[in-house]
């Protein structure tokens, strides 16, 4: 007679793999970090679509700033939202990875899962967007209350230091792109295909060049993003498969 599947869960099982009956615990994590890249992705997209119909703010000039935000007050917010809101679904995210990845090595998987669930999470806690800064939506109207010079001139410097932030490469930015490089690197154990794995490298690689260049690259800086794109879509495909296969009835009896 065979043993019911709850017996043999935590222990090796000859036939069961990596996704087997010790993994279906961890099956709705799984799904969920794939739905999660699957709206990272969308977010981004609506981002970009937004920035490419819409007029851009001024990058320079506290006082331009603030007074072209009073007058796309609707525009600006938006932009913002679309560019932060992707940290959370991507905290999903990491930590799926993570979890699916714990038995290639359960200290890296710990460490690379802290620093990217981490970085992202922290990015609600920075100022600024890299298109701009929440903070600034205040500080206009602030500004457009004011009647003079002097009362004016608090929340132009503000504005001017929110600018130079949002120029200035950020150590959330950088840890992100290490997240994605060290699980990438323990993905090439698997159990994820190997293209995953290679693309998540490259695009850690190249993020972190990518962060720490950023006021210099320009446009260049695009080339990280659409390979973040890939490796978002190539994952959410990656951890919905592995959900399926950790499905109690994909183990051999």
């Amino acid at each position: 007679m065979t043993r019911p599947a709850r017996e043999v869960v935590g222990r090796t099982v000859p036939g069961v793999t990596l996704g087997g009956v010790a993994d279906t615990a961890w099956t709705p994590l799984y799904r969920a970090g794939a739905v999660c890249a699957g709206l990272a992705v969308v977010v981004y997209v609506a981002a970009l679509v937004v920035v490419a119909v819409t007029s851009a703010p001024p990058t320079s000039g506290g006082a331009d700033v603030l007074a072209w935000i009073a007058e796309h007050r609707t525009t600006y917010v938006v932009r913002q939202v679309l560019w932060r809101a992707p940290s959370l679904p991507l905290m999903v995210v990491s930590l799926a990875l993570a979890v699916a990845l714990r038995r290639r090595g359960r200290p890296v998987a710990a460490v690379a899962g802290m620093v990217a669930v981490a970085s992202w999470a922290l990015s609600f806690a920075w100022p600024t967007t890299g298109d701009g800064a929440p903070a600034m939506v205040l500080l206009s109207d602030r500004y457009a209350e004011a009647t003079t010079a002097g009362q004016r001139a608090p929340f132009v410097a503000g504005a001017e230091v929110l600018l130079a932030l949002n120029d200035v490469p950020s150590a959330i930015g950088v840890l992100q792109t290490v997240g994605v490089l060290l699980l990438s690197l323990l993905a090439l154990r698997g159990p994820l295909p190997a293209p995953v794995a290679w693309t998540g490298v490259v695009t850690g690689a190249v993020g972190v060049v990518c962060e720490a260049l950023r006021p210099v690259l320009g446009w260049a800086y695009v080339t990280y993003g659409l390979l973040l794109f890939v490796w978002l879509v190539l994952v959410a495909s990656a951890l919905w498969r592995h959900a399926s296969a950790s499905r109690p009835e994909a183990v051999p009896r």
